[in-house]
C-alpha cells in the first residue's frame, strides 16, 4: 500500500513523457502543471522541517512526529510515504519540464530564447533553457 501511495501519482506522467519523447510534440502538456506540482510538493516536504530530530523519530506507524506549538491538528503526524511521494513527484515533474523544454527549444527554431533573468512577468515558466527552471 506505501509502494501505491509513494508511486501512484507518478504513474500517469510515463505515457505522456513517452508520447512527446515519440512525437517530439509538448502541444498537450502544459508546464504550468509542472510549476503547480513542484510547488505543493515543495510545501509538503517544508510542512515539516524538522522530522530528522523528532522525537520519537518514526514510531511503529513509520509516521514522523512533529513538535510544533500553535498548529493544532496541523503538524502532529506526517507519514513517511508522502516524504517519499513528494520526493519522486518533485524528479517527475524536473523530467517533464527538461524533456519538454529540449522539444520546445528544439520545434521554435527562431523563437526568441527567454531566461529566468529576463524578469518578463508575461513569459514567467515559459523558459527556453532547464537550468532556468532549476534556478528558478
Amino acid at each position: 500500500a506505501a509502494a501505491a501511495m509513494v508511486f501512484g501519482g507518478v504513474v500517469p506522467y510515463v505515457p505522456q513523457y513517452r508520447d512527446i519523447r515519440r512525437t517530439q510534440n509538448a502541444d498537450g502538456f502544459s508546464t504550468y502543471v509542472c510549476l503547480v506540482l513542484l510547488v505543493a510538493n515543495i510545501l509538503r516536504i517544508l510542512f515539516c522541517p524538522y522530522y530528522h530530530f523528532a522525537k520519537p523519530a518514526f514510531s511503529r506507524s513509520h509516521s514522523v512526529e512533529c513538535q510544533h506549538s500553535g498548529f493544532g491538528r496541523f503538524g502532529r503526524r506526517f507519514e513517511s510515504p508522502l516524504l517519499w511521494q513528494s520526493a519522486i513527484m518533485i524528479l517527475t515533474m524536473l523530467l517533464m519540464l527538461k524533456l519538454c523544454t529540449e522539444v520546445r527549444v528544439a520545434n521554435e527554431l527562431n523563437a526568441r530564447r527567454r531566461s529566468f533573468t529576463d524578469f518578463d512577468p508575461h513569459h514567467f515558466w515559459q523558459w527556453s533553457s532547464f537550468s532556468d527552471y532549476v534556478q528558478c
